[in-house]
């Protein structure tokens, strides 16, 4: 019976007592359901990881585009931090209010984002193994990533600008 734990030992075996209840069935490609369920789930796999591919590229590009756009925007206001400073405004206040103010594009971003993720999560149900379409986990990681670096968008600039003389800002204009 040890011959029979190895499953390419058992081939004969099953040929003969195939051809004994059925002479006309014939046994080809015999193989271990292991390495059959391994065959079937490779499609699902690839098609797994080229989507998680662009995945993550699209969420890099994502990252330096919010990155690139937030603090352009700030940078453009540079006058009228120049102006606030002038009047008297505290560092840490104009710098906030610039942090605030690009918090409400993120939120309607991000809203719009995790919408169009639960759309589409649900599209690829039928591609996901192991995951749900609405994995809390990644989508908490995606949002916290991307609330990161708008923040950091808003405030590096902004705090550049903050740290610059009033007036020359102003004459520069």
């Amino acid at each position: 019976m040890g011959h029979l734990s190895d499953p390419t030992g058992i081939v004969p075996l099953l040929r003969r007592e195939i051809a004994a209840a059925d002479p006309d069935v014939t046994l080809f490609n015999v193989r271990p359901l292991t390495e059959l369920l391994d065959d079937t789930r490779l499609q699902p796999r690839l098609i797994g990881t080229v989507i998680a591919a662009f995945a993550s590229i699209a969420l890099l590009l994502s990252v330096v585009g919010l990155y690139a756009f937030t603090a352009y925007a700030v940078q453009q206001r540079t006058h009228e931090i120049g102006v606030r400073m002038a009047l008297g405004a505290q560092r840490s206040q104009v710098v906030a209010l610039f942090v605030r103010r690009g918090m409400l594009p993120l939120g309607i971003g991000l809203a719009i984002g995790l919408v169009g993720a639960f759309g589409v999560g649900r599209l690829l149900q039928g591609l996901l193994i192991q995951t749900s379409p609405t994995d809390p986990v990644t989508l908490l990681f995606i949002t916290l990533l991307l609330a990161v670096v708008s923040v950091a968008a808003c405030f590096l600039p902004a705090r550049k600008a903050a740290k610059l003389d009033p007036l020359a800002v102003l004459r520069y204009e």
